[in-house]
């Protein structure tokens, strides 16, 4: 058995067709993608991306990285595999004016020529594809000789606040519900820096670094807003709740409600944090 296919036995269940991406583009376009820019612009800071330069985004969604690239002045390249999410991508570079395009592109086997871009980078995009390895060797092909690939992942799962906050509100209107599968989800797995490290070092890349100072930051003063951010994210967390009833679903969201009032701060609002890794390699 291959690694491939054995990654593919271990995760398979979790994993999601283009249809389910295509799914949730509204809902990461509204609820999530907003919240990414401050840390995108660190991940591009320390890709020392600059204005002028030519960004190549792998696994772009709506844009939660590439907008920010344009934002800063770089010629942009979002790609993305749900034609959904590059149709919400290519409005915001539109009504924005912005130098950017969006394209529907796999990210195993880009159509894009070796040597192209100053910077390519990925943010919670090709951490959750299956066969990372080989995206990740894409994204250097592409990259210029001296250029920079940039991957930001999710840090120690044990730290998402935000998913064990949702988790324990299921389980309060589901006990038996069990949660994450015990194996790590793939959008962990590179977790643990040395991991992400190792990988980069691997698809060709020289003087990686991975820095781990940054958190995500989820703002949320609703148990629907949460609900949202969650379930748009990406197609996991809807899978695992794929059979749960209307009702269920509503009660899960107002027992959310009850848990942001009482921990929130004087403004009525939650702030719920997770660990990053943002892994930065030269060519």
């Amino acid at each position: 058995m291959t690694d491939l296919q054995q990654e593919t036995a271990q995760h398979g269940e979790h994993t999601a067709p283009v249809e389910a991406w295509d799914a949730i583009a509204a809902l990461y376009d509204e609820h999530v993608a907003p919240g990414e820019s401050e840390l995108a612009t660190a991940g591009l800071r320390l890709a020392r991306l600059q204005a002028g330069d030519t960004f190549l985004d792998v696994a772009a969604g709506t844009g939660g990285l590439s907008l920010p690239a344009a934002r800063l002045g770089a010629k942009v390249l979002a790609t993305d595999w749900s034609p959904k999410m590059i149709e919400h991508f290519n409005a915001r570079v539109t009504a924005e004016g912005l130098d950017a395009e969006g394209r529907v592109m796999d990210c195993h086997a880009l159509d894009v020529p070796d040597d192209s871009y100053d910077v390519t980078g990925s943010q919670f995009g090709v951490m959750l594809v299956l066969d990372q390895a080989q995206a990740l060797r894409e994204m250097v092909r592409v990259t210029k000789p001296g250029g920079r690939v940039l991957l930001i992942a999710y840090g120690d799962p044990g730290e998402f606040e935000a998913l064990h906050f949702f988790i324990s509100a299921v389980q309060a209107v589901v006990p038996e519900f069990e949660g994450p599968p015990d194996e790590p989800m793939l959008e962990f797995q590179v977790a643990d820096p040395d991991v992400l490290r190792q990988r980069l070092t691997d698809a060709g890349l020289t003087d990686v670094t991975v820095d781990t100072s940054n958190q995500e930051r989820v703002t949320v003063r609703t148990g629907q807003q949460l609900w949202d951010w969650t379930i748009g994210s990406n197609p996991i967390p809807g899978m695992l709740i794929a059979d749960l009833t209307d009702q269920q679903r509503e009660d899960i969201v107002r027992v959310l409600d009850g848990m942001i009032r009482e921990r929130s701060g004087d403004d009525g609002a939650l702030v719920l944090t997770a660990p990053l890794n943002i892994g930065v390699g030269t060519k």
